[in-house]
């Protein structure tokens, strides 16, 4: 499994899919929304509750891998042409 990390961390719609796909899981489970997070002592609670309960675990794994996915290449494994990237791609300039 070859994925540039480089690259998608530079992205911030990647990083923000990170962040839904770990925290949407939980939440749901919870029966919570962001706004019931309303202090520091909640939100360590939240993440205990969910570290200690393997479905949610498998849930926020399974969101993670479809975060992960790249729809255009067969296989996890980033193309090879993507690899080569320093940063994303701005399709914009290949736009006439």
């Amino acid at each position: 499994m070859k994925i540039n990390w480089k690259a998608r961390f530079k992205n911030p719609h990647f990083i923000a899919q990170l962040i839904l796909a770990i925290g949407a899981p939980i939440l749901a489970y919870m029966g919570l929304t962001a706004q019931d997070l309303t202090s520091w002592g909640a939100v360590f609670k939240l993440v205990q509750e969910a570290l200690s309960n393997p479905y949610v675990l498998g849930l926020v794994v399974v969101s993670i891998y479809n975060a992960l996915l790249d729809p255009t290449v067969k296989g996890i494994s980033d193309s090879r042409k993507a690899l080569t990237y320093d940063r994303p791609r701005d399709d914009k300039r290949f736009i006439e």
